[in-house]
C-alpha cells in the first residue's frame, strides 16, 4: 500500500526527490510520515504531511533542506532533499498513521503502515 522510491548516490551538496506511492489505501485521512535509519542508529522520524489539511512537519536535522509535498490526484508523497549531507546517508522508508490528530514529531510506533526502503547515499 506504500512503496517508496528515488534513493541513489549523490555527492555532498546534490539533491534527491523521493517519492512515496499511496495505492489501494482506503482512508481519507492520514499522516505519512518519512523516516530514516542510518547504520546503528535509531529510526529517526524527519517529516510528516496530513492527507487532509496538508499541514507538515519537519525535524530539525532537516528543516529548511527538505520539502515534503503530495500530489492528492497521483496519490503520491514527495520529499525533495536538497543540500544534502553525508549524514544524510540513510534507508528512506514511508509510513503511514491513519488519524485526524494534527501533525507533530512522529513515533515510528504509531504507524499504521510502512513501506519498504530506499537506500540514500551521499558521499563527501
Amino acid at each position: 500500500q506504500l512503496q517508496a522510491s528515488g534513493g541513489g548516490l549523490v555527492q555532498a551538496g546534490g539533491s534527491l526527490r523521493l517519492s512515496c506511492a499511496v495505492f489501494e489505501f482506503p482512508f481519507d485521512d492520514y499522516i505519512i510520515t518519512w523516516f530514516r535509519q542510518a547504520p546503528g542508529k535509531e529510526r529517526e522520524g524527519i517529516s510528516s504531511i496530513s492527507s487532509s489539511t496538508g499541514r507538515t512537519y519537519y525535524a530539525d536535522s532537516v528543516k529548511g533542506r527538505f520539502t515534503i509535498s503530495r500530489d492528492n490526484a497521483r496519490n503520491i508523497v514527495y520529499l525533495q532533499m536538497n543540500t544534502l549531507k553525508p549524514e544524510d546517508t540513510a534507508v528512506y522508508y514511508c509510513a503511514a498513521e491513519v488519524t485526524l490528530a494534527t501533525v507533530g514529531p512522529p513515533s515510528s510506533n504509531g504507524m499504521d503502515y510502512w513501506g519498504k526502503g530506499t537506500q540514500v547515499t551521499v558521499s563527501s
